[in-house]
């Protein structure tokens, strides 16, 4: 198995692992205060990721790193979780789906810009194409709106795809474990104090389901997908991978259908094909446009094999 497929393979489960995201964020947020949950959940994967690096006795990143990965902070960890939240208290969930069907067209774009990859036109065809499907379905399902909230996801999405390149990138050097974990463990001094202060006033009647909610979100959501994406990213190429994300929305329909009893329509599982059809495409564009996801001298960090005592990553500073 090549690296770019086993890049697919990687952002596939992290891909997976996101789309559970949505329905247990609406299971914690039934029982616990939205903000409260946005902030614990960060923290939560912070104190479980510096844990990590403790134990792995992993090396801090350079100083040329911090910069970096407080950007990628602010687009995963703080910037799309915040500017979501607010938005979503005026548009429905089922609007929002628009905006996270173009997710990818941002962190392609971004990753471009940053890693210097050039996808061909069919590439680009195939993406824009999978992303204005996802955009139709989202606006046949539900058509509230507002221009202020959709700034506000417009401004999630940037962020976040920001972010998802900047972190790619870095988990060329790093490792993607390595990125997310630092990036986590950053943000404590935010997130560690808003949970506190956030916490409920009251504990008893709180439903189980809230906190296996918000314990899902805290180390699947904010971690362990994030330690599969990451690798998936530096493994198979920014923009290649980036376009798994045009799953993302019907992944978690049929999760929120098993968990939360809601319809799957026929309409649903069609789009999902057409979908499907136009990731499959742009990933063989890809695969026929001889891409590279890291330069030749600069295999991609092998996770397993820990680095040598003072070394943080094996390809040198772009």
């Amino acid at each position: 198995m090549n690296t770019t497929t086993r890049g697919w393979i990687n952002g596939m489960i992290g891909v997976a692992i996101f789309s559970g995201s949505l329905p247990a964020t609406r299971l914690a947020v039934l029982g616990l205060d939205p903000l409260f949950v946005t902030a614990a959940r960060a923290a939560l994967a912070g104190l479980l990721a510096l844990a990590a690096l403790a134990f792995t006795r992993s090396p801090r990143p350079g100083r040329a790193d911090l910069r970096t990965l407080l950007l990628v902070a602010f687009g995963v960890v703080l910037g799309f979780p915040l500017f979501s939240a607010l938005a979503l208290r005026t548009i429905t969930s089922a609007h929002s789906l628009v905006f996270i069907g173009l997710l990818p067209l941002a962190t392609a774009i971004f990753g471009t810009w940053l890693g210097g990859e050039r996808p061909s036109r069919a590439f680009w065809a195939f993406a824009i194409l999978g992303a204005a499907s996802v955009a139709g379905f989202a606006l046949s399902r539900d058509g509230s709106g507002s221009l202020g909230a959709d700034a506000l996801m417009m401004v999630a999405i940037v962020t976040c795809g920001y972010g998802y390149a900047e972190g790619g990138r870095l988990s060329r050097r790093l490792g993607g474990w390595q990125v997310i974990c630092w990036v986590l463990v950053l943000s404590l001094p935010l997130s560690l104090p808003l949970s506190v202060v956030l916490r409920p006033a009251v504990w008893t009647g709180i439903p189980a389901s809230a906190w296996g909610g918000l314990a899902y979100v805290a180390v699947f959501s904010m971690l362990v997908g994030f330690i599969f994406w990451y690798r998936g990213l530096a493994q198979g190429g920014i923009a290649a991978v980036g376009q798994l994300q045009l799953l993302q929305p019907f992944m978690g329909l049929m999760l929120a259908a098993w968990l939360l009893g809601e319809p799957v329509t026929p309409v649903m599982l069609a789009v999902t094909a057409f979908v499907v059809a136009c990731v499959a495409g742009a990933k063989y564009t890809a695969d026929e446009s001889g891409h590279r996801a890291v330069p030749a001298d600069c295999p991609v960090p092998d996770e397993s094999e820990p680095l040598a005592s003072g070394e943080v990553g094996r390809c040198p500073n772009p």
